[in-house]
């Protein structure tokens, strides 16, 4: 099959991807095992217990350097760059499928992991395999070892440019690059991309971005560069008027799904596909209608009318994008931790939601989507977040709730957490010391037709899939 090619630009090739500097150094590590725990050693923000959010602490010069010392390959592939709160991984693996579906070589970045590292860094829908993984960090592990003499590049910041490298390996036509934390300061904010993604924003590591929505709003626009069109979703008003204004200041041309751009959604359900959202998106150069969302709940009907925006903005470029295979991409999209049964008997279902806007969208989609009698919710968070938003949105949708903690050097106390559920919703709880004692009091708790949910943190989804899955940890196969 021929390859798709943007008919404004030239087509990729394995030949040019030879043309990548690479550091010419004596090989590090002879073995995976060996270059992965080096990379676990370099300093990681994401299990770090407490945070400075500054120019320090997060350096895009610190990663401009490093990649200098790479080559610069961030520079060598075309980009799509999505930021926001929630639905950020969503919206970049269902674009990623639709551009894929079009023929297209797609590279996919994003953060964090549900069971593997891995998982952050594919092509075309494979993930980075063992050797491959290794090899690119003896490529990069003589220029660390140089900065780290001064200023040490950190996990997060080698594992994006170690993408980077992988992609121009792989001569992708286009990488789809999720932001980490923020957008200002985040390592991937050294592209410049094609198009720029919001999604939905909402109150997140407020210690970090700030109390308030104006204040998170102004810190995820940060990705916004000069004249690069962005597309966003309806958002609260505070939050718009930062992105409507950073985009004026840049003459950066945004549009929004929903008013600018015509999108609407709906419920439905049926014999063949049983509940689920079909959406319909039209702008001057595309009419999709009635495609039916790959995932469960109306925030990921937003998601996916977000994702159809950005792909028909692709197309205004010169992408060349077929409806039909834009549907046929749409249905194979599956992501883990997303609304994830993990067990039939008892039913457990996991979901990464880490904020209150997400918990309240799970308890909506559970509500919609999924038939119980009881739902046991298994609740683990960060220190960082939200916590009394995230309490008061369960109270609505949990018959028994049980707090527990998970493997990160952040997570709360599930007593403290339990003596907050009570004192806010009056309600009574359970807490457990970790993951296994909290399932044993979910299990005695349920009959045949309730439902455990555990979310509230990737780590506590990661523990419960692993547990419910062994045989998913195989990593490169």
């Amino acid at each position: 099959m021929t390859k798709a090619v943007r008919t404004t630009g030239k087509k990729r090739t394995k030949k040019s991807s030879s043309k990548t500097a690479r550091v010419k150094s004596k090989k590090a590590f002879r073995s995976y095992q060996q270059a992965i725990d080096y990379l676990f050693k370099r300093t990681d923000y994401e299990k770090e217990e407490t945070l400075r959010y500054n120019v320090t602490t997060f350096s895009l010069e610190r990663m401009e350097k490093l990649l200098s010392l790479l080559g610069d390959p961030h520079v060598k592939i075309p980009t799509v760059h999505i930021a926001g709160t929630k639905g950020k991984g969503s919206t970049a693996t269902m674009l990623a499928k639709m551009l894929e579906a079009n023929d297209y070589r797609v590279g996919l970045y994003t953060s964090p992991h549900v069971l593997h590292l891995h998982e952050r860094i594919s092509v075309n829908s494979e993930m980075i395999d063992e050797a491959q993984m290794r090899d690119l960090i003896n490529r990069i592990y003589a220029p660390v070892e140089k900065m780290s003499k001064t200023d040490p590049p950190t996990f997060f910041e080698i594992m994006t440019a170690l993408a980077f490298m992988y992609f121009v390996d792989k001569a992708v036509d286009i990488a789809v690059i999720e932001t980490g934390l923020g957008g200002r300061l985040d390592s991937t904010n050294v592209i410049k991309p094609e198009i720029i993604g919001i999604t939905s924003l909402s109150i997140d590591h407020q210690q970090q971005l700030g109390e308030t929505i104006d204040l998170i709003a102004s810190e995820k626009a940060g990705v916004l560069k000069q004249g690069v069109p962005i597309i966003t979703v309806q958002q609260e008003p505070a939050a718009m008027s930062v992105l409507k204004s950073q985009a004026l200041a840049l003459k950066a041309p945004l549009s929004v799904t929903g008013s600018d751009i015509d999108f609407s959604h709906r419920f439905e359900t049926s014999r063949e596909h049983g509940p689920h959202t079909r959406i319909c998106l039209t702008t001057p150069t595309s009419k999709f209608e009635h495609l039916k969302v790959p995932l469960h709940g109306k925030h990921q009907a937003i998601n996916c009318g977000l994702a159809l925006a950005m792909l028909d903005k692709l197309k205004s470029m010169g992408y060349k994008i077929d409806n039909e295979k834009v549907s046929e991409g749409l249905q194979k999209v599956s992501l883990p931790g997303r609304m994830e049964m993990i067990s039939h008997d008892p039913r457990v279902m996991i979901d990464a939601a880490h904020n209150a806007a997400s918990i309240r969208a799970l308890i909506h989609a559970i509500g919609q989507n999924i038939p119980y009698d009881s739902m046991v919710v298994i609740f683990g968070c960060n220190n960082d977040k939200d916590i009394m938003g995230m309490l008061q949105e369960l109270q609505y949708g949990a018959d028994k709730v049980i707090f527990t903690r998970s493997n990160s050097a952040k997570a709360i106390s599930p007593d403290d957490l339990a003596e907050m559920y009570t004192e806010l919703c009056g309600k009574m709880c359970q807490s457990a010391p970790s993951l296994g004692p909290a399932l044993q009091i979910a299990k005695s708790a349920v009959s045949r037709e309730d439902l455990i949910c555990i979310t509230g943190s990737f780590y506590l989804i990661g523990q419960a899939k692993m547990r419910f899955q062994p045989t998913a940890a195989v990593v490169g196969v």
